[in-house]
């Protein structure tokens, strides 16, 4: 899930300790290197602006003291980051954009995302996103050290994938919430449409997930752990059709992309993925009458085949564990539809 830095972010209101987002150590051969330029090679999914920004808020530091953006990185510093979310270069303009809302109290609600919305502003895309619409709906909210007002916004997901997302109401839900995502004990699970048929009924993908030196745009999987972050996705099979299979996916640990590239790692990339080559026909012999089912299938479902359908967590307050699920939006149970009727042909 914040397919942010990640899909996870980690804050601290008062122990940088307790919250720590990431931990660094620099290695023994290390050259001499501008803090900020470091940690772009560390942290490919945050601009050097708010690397910088971090730095100077002191959110960034080595050997648990705050040092300047041009502080050179030596062998054997530690360097840790403990923001909730990246520092923003613009103020967020309120919204007023529907939400789908499927629970709601003083502490936390939860949002049932449509595929297309795009979760956090960023370059492109300032507006129409959900944290938009939620500045909008949440007239209190969590207020940032330099006085901006932001939802408590924990975990992300993509914006073509739909599904369930968990926004706390207070600092204190978004620090407590922040630490199961941290501790990878929130529980995720999601539905996948794949190419193809898995080997096994069930299984465990496990295998770093960084950028992909060829396009930053694509996480690549690293089985040898040498690049990017430790990554495990539990998978099991739940219907076998002709030439795709619907899976269930539960994250132990939330990188960006990590269902998508962690089922292209498998050799069965997700149904109308255009990033990680989904989007074209990948099972069967593409002519005929066939081609022409799939493309309408496309047609049908133009994104990634993902839905966040369940979420599970701590309640903050009463600390009773709390689950939601989703259904399937409608482009997916189209899809499915049209797949058991070109099954039963």
């Amino acid at each position: 899930m914040i397919e942010n830095t990640d899909l996870e972010q980690d804050s601290a209101e008062d122990s940088d300790d307790l919250y720590e987002h990431h931990r660094i150590v620099v290695d023994k051969g290390q050259a001499l290197l501008r803090l900020d330029k470091f940690l772009m090679d560390r942290l490919p999914n945050v601009t050097r602006n708010k690397l910088q920004s971090a730095i100077r808020s002191e959110s960034v530091q080595v050997n648990q003291q705050p040092v300047k953006v041009s502080y050179k990185v030596k062998p054997q510093d530690v360097i840790t980051i403990t923001l909730a979310e990246p520092p923003r270069d613009t103020n967020v303009v309120p919204e007023n954009i529907p939400l789908n809302i499927l629970y709601e109290d003083d502490e936390l609600l939860v949002v049932n995302k449509e595929a297309g919305m795009v979760v956090h502003p960023a370059y492109n895309n300032w507006n129409g996103t959900l944290v938009n619409a939620l500045t909008y709906y949440l007239q209190n909210l969590p207020t940032a050290r330099n006085g901006e007002g932001r939802p408590g916004l924990v975990h992300r997901i993509d914006k073509d994938t739909s599904g369930l997302l968990v926004i706390a109401k207070t600092e204190y839900s978004m620090a407590y919430l922040a630490r199961q995502f941290f501790d990878h004990s929130i529980e995720r699970t999601y539905i996948a449409l794949v190419w193809g048929s898995p080997k096994e009924d069930a299984g465990t993908i496990t295998g770093h997930v960084g950028r992909s030196a060829k396009d930053r745009k694509v996480m690549t999987v690293y089985p040898e752990g040498d690049y990017g972050k430790h990554a495990v996705t539990h998978y099991k099979v739940l219907r076998r059709f002709k030439y795709v299979s619907l899976l269930q996916c539960n994250l132990e640990t939330g990188r960006t992309h990590q269902i998508r590239a962690h089922m292209k790692y498998l050799g069965h990339p997700l149904f109308a993925d255009a990033t990680y080559g989904g989007d074209k026909i990948l099972q069967g012999m593409p002519t005929g009458s066939y081609k022409t089912f799939v493309e309408n299938a496309f047609k049908l479902m133009p994104r990634q085949a993902l839905h966040a359908r369940s979420l599970g967590f701590i309640h903050p307050a009463t600390k009773a564990f709390i689950q939601f699920d989703s259904e399937l939006p409608e482009d997916f149970r189209n899809v499915l539809e049209k797949w058991a009727l070109y099954e039963e042909q």
